[in-house]
């Protein structure tokens, strides 16, 4: 006799919601380099956030949602006065930290700043160690660090082989699916609730890329990865309330995550997930630039000096570049806000020819109205170099490179500088890590009083002290609150 197969009976879970939550629930951290790295990204994330408090387009949208609202033994949020709930801390800590497009990056098929999770990590880790029992171990800023390196690992290994740019999806996807993921295991959930938690993460779908692209470019861009872990959050804490998951939720056919939102392709991956990501980590250390545009900004600023009393006598500025970054940032006409700007390959390169330098405040209106920039943008030949495009998909050098030329009017030009890989790029280590460590201390002064900067540089920069340190204490420090 033959069977029939029940077509209401629930399928077991897809084999990538097992994968990710099998490493979330059962891998261990071994490895040195990871931690050490992933304490830098600490550091400088949280610099980058700090920064970012200079802005009032940004800190206009933290704090309560409903205001003068308490929650006792909340969330601190780190150089303000607000005390949260786990979900709006992890909103605001996540916005402050993307704000200015400063934090860390990951290139690959897809993009992205895996250390976007960190809002949603800092926030339940913080929102934990206040509430553990007086008798419990503490939780310490070393478990921090760990899951910082896993939600490093699901975003990264998800967007290796993954693009979800080319269907017109945004990147922030993998920033709720790894928080959801690494948030679920840190607030005690099982293997089996870790894969419900994703599943919630995927049915969820996705943010359009259009805010990020003209003519709609807008500062949405700047919080929607807050907005993306803090939904990791929610997610996480719903689960472990009791609600089901949806074990089909990528590969169910017609209504799944891939025929809906990835054109009927399952995901692929080309390595197991292990520290990969965190140790090959892309660091933005001398300019807040969109990072396929590092090393052109930085080639533009070693030109600088032969051209800031020639700019009247350019005839054109050739940039040799990667298909990525032909495809994300070049832009030509009217940029409208400084979300425009600081992802317009042209504009970084012209403010690096002109002043030689870039910072954050060059993307404000003040700034973009100097005619010059125009004009020079104007002049710019965008080239892609097939070797540039090859070598940056290549897993054993992921570079990022670009080249600057600049010809004149009477027949002269410079030589072309080529920068291959930035000096966030882990080739350049030892001599990026010095500068972080600046770019860290410089961001506290912007920030914290002379004493309050020395606490914190005393405590950050003793390895065993810091890996120790309970995490309540560690955002007491980095907090206003009285």
């Amino acid at each position: 006799m033959s069977s029939t197969v029940d077509q209401n009976e629930r399928p077991a879970p897809d084999a990538v919601l097992v994968d990710i939550a099998d490493y979330v629930c059962n891998y261990e951290i071994t490895s040195t380099e990871a931690i050490n790295t992933a304490r830098y990204c600490l550091f400088d994330t949280l610099g980058c956030g700090l920064l970012a408090l200079q802005f009032p387009a940004c800190t206009k949208l933290l704090g309560p949602t409903v205001p003068g609202t308490v929650v006792p033994k909340g969330v601190r949020v780190p150089g303000t006065k607000h005390v949260l709930d786990p979900i709006k801390g992890a909103w605001d800590i996540g916005c402050m930290i993307r704000w200015l497009d400063y934090n860390d990056t990951w290139l690959a098929a897809e993009w992205g700043h895996p250390s976007d999770n960190l809002g949603g990590i800092l926030a339940v880790a913080d929102f934990l160690s206040r509430n553990k029992p007086a008798l419990e171990e503490p939780l310490r800023m070393r478990t921090v660090l760990e899951c910082m390196v896993k939600a490093h690992e699901i975003q990264g290994g998800l967007a290796l082989e993954n693009s979800f740019n080319r269907v017109g999806l945004d990147h922030v996807l993998l920033v709720r699916v790894a928080s959801a993921a690494v948030v679920a295991a840190l607030l005690g959930a099982s293997r089996d609730q870790v894969i419900d938690v994703l599943s919630h993460a995927f049915v969820d779908g996705s943010s359009l890329r259009t805010y990020r692209h003209a003519p709609n470019t807008g500062p949405r861009k700047s919080w929607a990865a807050g907005d993306a872990t803090s939904r990791g959050v929610f997610l996480a804490q719903t689960v472990l309330k009791g609600e089901m998951g949806y074990p089909s939720a990528l590969t169910a056919p017609t209504w799944g995550f891939y025929d809906v939102n990835f054109q009927g392709q399952p995901f692929t991956f080309q390595r197991p997930f292990t520290s990969y990501v965190m140790e090959n980590i892309l660091f933005k250390i001398s300019f807040p630039a969109e990072f396929h545009a590092q090393t052109a900004v930085e080639a533009a600023v070693q030109l600088h000096p032969k051209v800031v009393d020639r700019l009247h006598d350019i005839e054109r500025i050739e940039i040799c570049t990667h298909e990525s970054a032909i495809r994300i940032i070049s832009k030509t006409g009217p940029l409208s806000n400084p979300a425009d700007r600081d992802h317009c390959l042209q504009y970084m390169a012209a403010i690096g020819l002109m002043k030689g330098n870039l910072v954050a405040e060059d993307y404000e209106d003040e700034t973009a109205q100097d005619p010059q920039i125009d004009r020079l943008r104007n002049l710019m030949q965008i080239v892609e170099d097939e070797n540039y495009t090859h070598d940056y998909l290549d897993p054993n050098k992921r570079s990022i490179a670009n080249a600057v030329q600049v010809f004149f009017t009477d027949g002269t030009s410079t030589e072309k500088v080529a920068v291959e890989y930035p000096i966030g790029h882990r080739r350049r280590r030892d001599e990026g890590i010095p500068k972080l460590i600046e770019k860290f201390k410089t961001n506290l002064r912007t920030c914290y009083a002379p004493e309050r900067v020395a606490q914190l540089e005393a405590v950050c920069f003793d390895t065993k002290t810091f890996d120790e340190l309970p995490v309540a204490s560690f955002m007491d420090l980095l907090s206003k609150v009285p």
